[in-house]
């Protein structure tokens, strides 16, 4: 049987551990991720003769340096590769929730969106239109109510479409103005020199251009093992964004 990792994504509140106790019951067990206090629950379902680990990430508003927990979300998604990110978005919050669902995207394109919380949107008169939200994001996305076991089933089905490769995404990125797309672009393309496609050039360039320095250490740490980790202080240095 074969096992696919879905990395869990999203604010607090969003019923993201409902969803994972729903889905793996009493499969789970909880450890510390390595070198942090960040506590990372794990656990397992089946379905249609594959398994599935998920890893129920800290509940974060971003995924930048700003604390311990933002940090190990970021890094699982992005050195960890889950075979799908599941973004659990709050129905009756969107605008709040769209924040961290644009940052994974720049991250990852192997991501499924799953509105939470439908029962309490319609109860408040909130309509959500998840086939225009997936065209504007471009990605799966999928009403559920994880409290009440509703839409699991599609979730599911989603889930293991995209792990097998029988669905492609055209993720949404964010567009900046000329001259910062400029400088995005220039790092970028040395980046991809350094990581090929092994990590998100263009999300890296964005962190690096912000002076993020806990990624550059860690992205250097990363690449170490292949002689490749001074490469990435040389790329910053080259357009001076560890000083911004």
């Amino acid at each position: 049987m074969r096992t696919y990792t879905i990395a869990l994504a999203g604010n607090p509140n969003t019923g993201k551990s409902t969803l994972f106790n729903a889905l793996t019951g009493l499969k789970q067990h909880t450890g510390n991720w390595s070198g942090k206090t960040v506590s990372l629950a794990s656990g397992y379902y089946e379905y249609k003769n594959s398994r599935f680990r998920f890893i129920d990430l800290p509940g974060t508003y971003s995924l930048f340096s700003n604390s311990a927990d933002e940090e190990v979300a970021r890094d699982y998604i992005v050195f960890e590769k889950p075979d799908v990110t599941l973004l659990v978005l709050d129905s009756t919050a969107l605008e709040r929730s769209l924040n961290l669902a644009l940052q994974v995207l720049e991250m990852t394109d192997r991501v499924i969106v799953c509105l939470n919380l439908m029962d309490e949107a319609k109860k408040k008169g909130i309509k959500v239109d998840a086939g225009k939200l997936a065209q504007k994001l471009g990605v799966p996305v999928i009403p559920i109510s994880a409290r009440n076991n509703e839409g699991l089933d599609t979730l599911s089905e989603q889930l293991l479409l995209m792990c097998t490769g029988s669905i492609r995404t055209t993720p949404y990125r964010m567009k900046y103005n000329e001259r910062l797309e400029e400088e995005i672009a220039k790092l970028e393309t040395e980046l991809k020199l350094i990581v090929g496609d092994e990590y998100p050039a263009r999300w890296l360039a964005i962190r690096l251009l912000d002076g993020d320095r806990k990624l550059i250490d860690t992205l250097k740490q990363k690449l170490a093992a292949s002689d490749r980790g001074g490469m990435i202080y040389g790329a910053a240095k080259a357009l001076g964004s560890t000083n911004r």
